[in-house]
């Protein structure tokens, strides 16, 4: 899962990073609704379906938001750890961060944005991502565990567009993941969300939730290497977009630790999706005093000072810390070099 505005550099200014680390403050916060999901996707990182025991009430989310506006934040980006649009007061809590002054982006599968949903989202300008992994109904439907979502997203992207995304205000993407199952297909998709003036989120994936039941989802780094050099080079030459490939985004690079976090549907915090470490409860204690004392989001709010290994030693550190949720789920060790990384660390 991705930020909104970071697409070919920081979402933020180095300087709005530097003070709200200096802070212990929040630029953005992402925000789970519930795990209560309509699809059963074979990578789902969080394995949804159901919701769990005890999530957050209305009220709960309410005060999350005023703590992230209190400490800073600018923006809440409403996560697909379930499906947002099955929650039944999403766009109360959509109006309540526009209320406390911040902006809301949306990551949903996209299967229920009827016409009416559409325009509300447009008319409050929400940024909308769309989980589309696919352009080919039996792949898409294969990965999202359930017959007929391809179908079901294309009338939801259709419902958007006639609603008036994308536009300057209006910002509509779509999140990929690689996969064997869609590898071929990726530049050609790519090329289409381009055309159609919709932002491509293509990422690796990470192992962990159902991802881990299914090896056969996997590519080998050198093939993901391949694909991101095609897609830098095709993105440079026809659509006049420079950026040097590597993990885990195309086109796109993740500083989140330094100014981000997660509170999960049941309220635990989280330095994010991928480092799925507790760093404390918003019920337990405030969530200013657990990014205070958390020694996993105080370890990754200094990344660039801690990161071992290969990464410590890369020239491409200064804008890149590689994946935190690979090192991670991979090695156990948030601090540990990406070991999915291809970057030779000498290039100049």
């Amino acid at each position: 899962m991705k930020c909104l505005g970071e697409h070919w550099g920081l979402e933020f200014s180095q300087e709005e990073i530097a003070e709200a680390r200096a802070r212990n403050g929040l630029l953005s916060m992402e925000l789970e609704l519930s795990r209560l999901c309509n699809l059963r996707c074979i990578y789902c990182y969080a394995a949804s379906g159901v919701p769990l025991e005890g999530e957050l009430t209305l009220a709960e989310i309410h005060s999350a938001i005023d703590q992230a506006a209190a400490l800073g934040a600018r923006k809440i980006i409403i996560l697909g750890g379930g499906e947002p649009l099955l929650y039944k007061d999403l766009f109360e809590v959509i109006d309540y961060i526009q209320a406390r002054g911040l902006t809301a982006d949306l990551f949903t599968n996209g299967m229920l944005i009827t016409p009416e949903k559409a325009r509300a989202l447009y008319e409050r300008k929400v940024a909308v991502v769309i989980k589309q992994n696919s352009r080919n109904p039996e792949v898409q439907d294969l990965l999202a565990g359930q017959p007929g979502a391809f179908a079901a997203i294309e009338k939801g992207l259709a419902n958007l567009k006639a609603a008036g995304y994308p536009d300057e205000e209006h910002t509509l993407g779509i999140e990929t993941i690689v996969c064997r199952q869609n590898y071929d297909e990726l530049v050609d998709l790519w090329i289409w969300a381009r055309k159609q003036g919709i932002i491509p989120y293509v990422e690796m994936m990470t192992l962990q939730g159902r991802a881990t039941e299914h090896a056969e989802l996997e590519v080998p780094m050198i093939e993901i290497k391949a694909l991101f050099e095609r897609l830098a080079y095709i993105d440079a030459e026809q659509f006049g977009n420079t950026w040097t490939p590597h993990p885990p985004l195309a086109a796109s690079q993740c500083a989140r630790h330094e100014y981000s976090c997660t509170v999960t549907a049941v309220g635990n915090v989280q330095p994010c999706p991928g480092v799925s470490v507790t760093a404390g409860n918003i019920r337990d204690n405030s969530l200013a005093e657990i990014l205070h004392h958390s020694k996993p989001i105080q370890e990754l709010r200094n990344i660039r000072k801690m990161i071992k290994g290969r990464c410590s030693e890369c020239v491409f550190g200064e804008y890149c810390y590689g994946c935190r949720g690979h090192a991670y789920q991979v090695t156990g060790d948030y601090l540990a070099e990406d070991p999915l990384c291809w970057l030779d660390h000498k290039q100049v």
